[in-house]
């Protein structure tokens, strides 16, 4: 082989895996049991559909790639501290807690709060926690800083949501937050919904997997949707 052609050899190497690499890294396959479809309008006959499935889809991005689960009903969230563990609990319409039990086990429980307490997490060097309900009328929530005063906690509202929140992922600087009705962006402590009125109303979001901006992954009851927080897009695959 002459260097001509072995240089141009090496060359289209190089570029077909170039190529491929950046295909990777910025899309993802969809599992073949899974079709593209049409989002239904909330409430339609297709929409009921969806509703009535026994197919609950958890998504997660594993090595890059994309798997679907079946999601755990979880009904308390936890978080470590280095003086104890602050215990959030979800009860429904029926209410919750949070509380915070010390290390010390000569020291009792302590109430923090009152209230559904969805989700617990350390960002940016401070403590917040995600409640929420949707039950009849009520359908909304709010993002909360805990303040360690001493042997107890005083609370901040940071915002509120217009919609119950379900789902929840930190990605970068970024919360996500797959509501009932929306999807919200927090970035700099600014709530921006970029998503609203979508379709899977009452279809429950229970799960957020991110592999880049371009794909982001919410399940839902019925199939999965994919996000693109650029284009501001989505994609419905439902389960077949």
């Amino acid at each position: 082989m002459s260097k001509i052609l072995r240089g141009l050899f090496l060359y289209f190497i190089f570029t077909t895996h170039f190529i491929a690499t950046c295909y990777r890294q910025n899309n993802i396959v969809i599992p073949k049991n899974f079709k593209e479809t049409i989002p239904p309008k909330p409430w339609s006959d297709k929409w009921y559909k969806l509703n009535h499935s026994k197919n609950e889809c958890k998504v997660e991005i594993i090595n890059s790639k994309l798997k679907i689960g079946i999601p755990k009903e979880i009904n308390e969230c936890k978080l470590e501290l280095e003086t104890g563990t602050l215990v959030g609990t979800n009860g429904g319409e029926f209410g919750g807690k949070l509380i915070f039990t010390p290390k010390d086990k000569s020291k009792s429980d302590v109430k923090v709060t009152k209230g559904n307490i969805l989700f617990l997490f350390h960002f940016k060097d401070k403590i917040y926690f995600i409640s929420g309900l949707l039950h009849m009328s009520f359908n909304g929530g709010g993002m909360f800083e805990l303040k360690p005063e001493g042997e107890t906690f005083s609370i901040q509202k940071v915002m509120e949501f217009e919609s119950a929140p379900m789902a929840f992922k930190i990605y970068k600087d970024k919360l996500l937050i797959a509501a009932d009705k929306g999807f919200y962006v927090i970035k700099d402590f600014k709530k921006q919904l970029i998503f609203n009125n979508v379709f899977w109303e009452s279809l429950y979001p229970n799960s957020i997997a991110v592999l880049n901006d371009k794909n982001v992954f919410v399940g839902i009851r019925s199939g999965i949707v994919k996000l693109d927080l650029n284009a501001k897009n989505l994609k419905f695959y439902m389960k077949i």
